[in-house]
């Protein structure tokens, strides 16, 4: 995809500039202009009061409403100022890969259509089990998806009857409201209630907690690390968490290795492998992964092979064993020159061999940097990616032929993700088959959620009535 950004960048500037005006200026935001609130008690008082209007509305609004959210966020200049948006202010991934993840939210969030009910007939009547909102859900936004999750979570959540309050990420924030302000503009044009989805102007760690404790948040949904998914099921409240991932991929020697080569190498450079799913370490069987390697050079990895150099490059993005924020979602390319290693300007992905205790194998990076292990056999690589997945129970990949050894390393791995024979992203709908999701519930098993996530299960039963059998 080849897109001309000189006249976005423009019009992002001016977007950039009104916003910093005003927090430099200290201009007020007017409470519940477009969603944005400066208190977050007030945010929720809102959203709470918008919830209550919209349970008096028929589902054709609910119905309404999403599909003006989708066309909303799919207008071109919409799309493109917010993915230029979220590159510059959080210097992480790339336009393009962001693009398309803006359009993947839009247009393959499930809505409506998945809260189907259930009934039961017979003797003793009718029951019927159907999907009912929680109320206002607190949902948690990442930095390093924050148009999509917005953009996600938003349907779903509303699909399924709630109002939701966001608390972005600091670093993100700009994004993200821009993203609440349209949102409600696109309710709003349909005839919805004001402030159905709402956020603050200076998200805090303290803003999120008053969320995470205050009565009438009846749910919570965090997207992010450990910290944030301890934190929100630690909060007494139903919760969903997605946490973090180290995705595996597996190849073995029946593997069509020219596809995997490819596949493996677009799918960890995938807005620069930031999202959770990207490949994040390779496991290749020895007799084949000097093919392998060879085929991920055709496409763009360069190959560190200096023990010395991998080392003092694992030490520049892990100082400490720590995760240097400095080189998430950078290029491969801007990594390289901070190294001080001189790469190809098409370098894609940095690669490189190493031992399965490598402190580059066994984190996760969330940058184009990518391991490769070798192992004698695919039973001891489908034993090292088990171990190397740490348990996430995310994503995993395995590139092979032989269907036997696929199906043991997807029981073996219990992963919510399991890729077989193409790039990780095919897992949330981008050349595979299925609805798309941001918010990927590994740690309390909702797994990719979707509207029905976002519901109670409630029973109502007729005694003696409605059996027409």
């Amino acid at each position: 995809m080849n897109i001309d950004t000189t006249g976005i960048e423009q019009i992002v500037k001016k977007v950039m500039e009104s916003i910093d005006f005003a927090e430099e200026n200290n201009v007020p935001v007017v409470d519940g202009e477009c969603g944005i609130f400066q208190d977050m008690n007030n945010a929720i008082d809102a959203a709470f009061a918008a919830q209550k209007e919209y349970m008096k509305l028929p589902l054709a609004m609910r119905s309404k409403m999403i599909a003006a959210i989708r066309e909303t966020m799919k207008k071109k200049d919409h799309a493109e100022t917010i993915c230029q948006m979220a590159v510059e202010e959080t210097g992480m991934g790339n336009f393009e890969d962001k693009l398309l993840k803006q359009y993947l939210a839009a247009d393959k969030t499930p809505g409506m259509e998945d809260l189907m009910a259930e009934a039961w007939t017979g003797d003793d009547g009718l029951t019927l089990l159907e999907l009912s909102p929680f109320g206002v859900i607190g949902s948690i936004a990442p930095t390093t998806n924050p148009s999509e999750t917005i953009i996600n979570n938003s349907i779903g959540m509303l699909a399924a009857g709630n109002a939701v309050v966001f608390a972005p990420h600091p670093k993100a924030v700009k994004t993200s409201n821009y993203c609440v302000k349209l949102i409600n503009e696109a309710i709003k044009s349909v005839g919805g209630p004001a402030n159905l989805i709402v956020s603050t102007a200076a998200p805090t760690l303290e803003s999120s907690q008053v969320m995470m404790a205050h009565p009438k948040i009846r749910m919570l949904c965090a997207t992010g690390g450990p910290g944030v998914v301890k934190s929100v099921l630690s909060s007494g409240k139903k919760a969903i968490g997605a946490g973090a991932g180290n995705p595996p991929a597996l190849v073995d020697e029946t593997a069509d290795i020219e596809k995997a080569g490819k596949d493996i190498v677009d799918g960890c450079c995938f807005d620069n492998n930031l999202p959770c799913i990207a490949e994040k370490e390779v496991v290749v069987v020895d007799q084949v992964a000097d093919y392998l390697i060879f085929n991920m050079k055709k496409h763009g990895a360069f190959e560190i092979t200096d023990k010395k150099v991998i080392d003092a490059l694992a030490d520049m993005v892990c100082p400490e064993g720590r995760l240097s924020r400095d080189f998430v979602g950078k290029s491969a390319k801007y990594i390289a020159a901070a190294a001080g290693i001189d790469v190809p300007e098409d370098t894609r992905v940095l690669i490189m061999e190493a031992p399965a205790d490598h402190l580059l194998v066994v984190e996760e990076l969330m940058m184009p940097i990518l391991p490769i292990v070798r192992v004698a056999n695919v039973d001891e690589g489908i034993d090292l990616a088990c171990e190397l997945e740490h348990g996430n129970r995310h994503t995993a990949i395995m590139h092979s032929k032989n269907v036997d050894k696929l199906t043991e390393m997807s029981k073996r791995i219990q992963t919510t993700i399991f890729v077989k024979n193409g790039p990780s992203y095919a897992g949330i709908g981008v050349g595979g088959e299925g609805y798309t999701t941001f918010t990927i519930a590994g740690p309390t098993g909702e797994g990719l959620t979707s509207a029905k996530s976002f519901a109670r299960r409630r029973r109502c039963v007729l005694v003696g009535g409605f059996d027409i059998k």
